[in-house]
């Protein structure tokens, strides 16, 4: 009975560390998303009405743009919605977005740090139940080698 117990532990131990990797990918996301938002808060706040930007087409080609209003910015709002804005509150924005990635990874964060709870726990209970069957084998092992005395 503890043999099985012990298998459905450690395969309940590998879908939390599965989990754990799925949410730590999640997280890099995240991180990367945020990054792109500093870039794009960055360049909002350097650049200005005339300058001369590199815009990517697709296929890592890019096509020389010249800018003809920073004050017309769109920003994507999520869900497939954006919104035009002038320069600051584009800025202002992506400072939002950048405060709802910081939430979402302080959620997963939160997550994982449920889930390694939880998987610290299954192991002290496997490390248990290995005990116990070490325990019953060398009482067993001791009981055999006995002999009455009389």
């Amino acid at each position: 009975m503890s043999q099985q117990q012990l298998q459905q532990l450690s395969q309940e131990l590998q879908e939390i560390e599965e989990q754990i990797e799925a949410l730590n990918e999640n997280v890099e996301a995240i991180q990367q998303q945020k990054s792109e938002t500093d870039e794009a808060i960055e360049a909002l706040e350097t650049l200005e009405t005339d300058s001369t930007v590199q815009v990517p087409i697709g296929g890592g080609a890019y096509l020389r743009a010249s800018i003809e209003d920073i004050d017309e910015v769109i920003v994507e709002l999520g869900a497939d919605y954006a919104a035009e804005f002038e320069q600051d509150g584009a800025i202002d924005a992506l400072e939002s977005k950048k405060e709802n990635l910081d939430d979402r990874i302080d959620e997963v964060n939160s997550e994982i740090a449920e889930l390694e709870t939880e998987s610290e726990e299954l192991e002290q209970q496997a490390q248990q139940l290995q005990q116990q069957a070490m325990q019953q084998q060398m009482q067993q092992m001791g009981q055999g080698q006995q002999q009455p005395d009389e």
